[in-house]
């Protein structure tokens, strides 16, 4: 099998309050994107890497791959206005690829093994992703701040990337988003939405993405 890796680094990461989009920002010296990315890199598995950049920072990705000597790159290409928008772009360099691994640039606590395991997992079932079970107890509030359900904890899982399918499932998911104008909050969802409901495979607590400054405080 032919596995692409895309890695989603076309976000602003406004909520972080950075004057850089939060994968550039740097962490013992090192930016966030160059963990990540040395991960799939050093996976034996990935045969090639999709990587999306925000507009106007296209060079600073450059750079990136070349100075931290990123192999396995086979384009670099600019995000779209949403999440949505840039996966799809990326696919449109993915060719024939049998497997397509979707993760999110600011995860950098991924390891070779998960991405290895969600790969596996979408050739048996043509989507997964990788969650783990929720800790805390979670409420559903109305526009008041009023709790009005408290959903059973058991069956509730905390989504995480990296998120793989088959293919041929994730094109057509894409595709048929695009035709009947649907968004979704992930590419499990699109896959889900087209017939292949995706499976959940344990993750990683530590798996967290890097989304505000205490996540930030936490990496460092």
């Amino acid at each position: 099998m032919r596995i692409t890796a895309i890695i989603a680094s076309g976000g602003q990461g406004l909520r972080m309050g950075s004057a850089l989009p939060k994968q550039f920002i740097p962490v013992n010296g090192k930016p966030i994107l160059a963990y990540t990315l040395s991960v799939f890199s050093s996976c034996e598995d990935i045969d090639e890497i999709i990587l999306t950049a925000p507009s106007g920072y296209e060079g600073m990705t450059q750079e990136i791959v070349r100075a931290y000597n990123i192999r396995k790159i086979s384009g670099i290409i600019t995000g779209g206005p949403g999440r949505q928008q840039t996966v799809y772009n990326a696919l449109r360099l993915a060719g024939s690829a049998d497997i397509i691994v979707i993760h999110d640039a600011v995860r950098p606590f991924v390891t070779q093994i998960d991405i290895s395991r969600a790969a596996e997992a979408a050739a048996v079932y043509g989507a997964c992703s990788l969650a783990v079970p929720v800790k805390d107890t979670i409420v559903v509030c109305g526009a008041d701040g009023a709790i009005i359900a408290t959903p059973a904890r058991e069956t509730l899982w905390q989504i995480q990337t990296p998120q793989a399918f088959k293919g041929s499932v994730i094109r057509e998911a894409h595709e048929t988003a695009r035709r009947e104008h649907f968004t979704a909050t992930d590419d499990a969802g699109l896959a889900g939405r087209c017939g292949t409901p995706a499976r959940i495979i344990m993750g990683n607590y530590a798996n967290i993405k890097i989304t505000t400054a205490e996540d930030l405080l936490f990496f460092r």
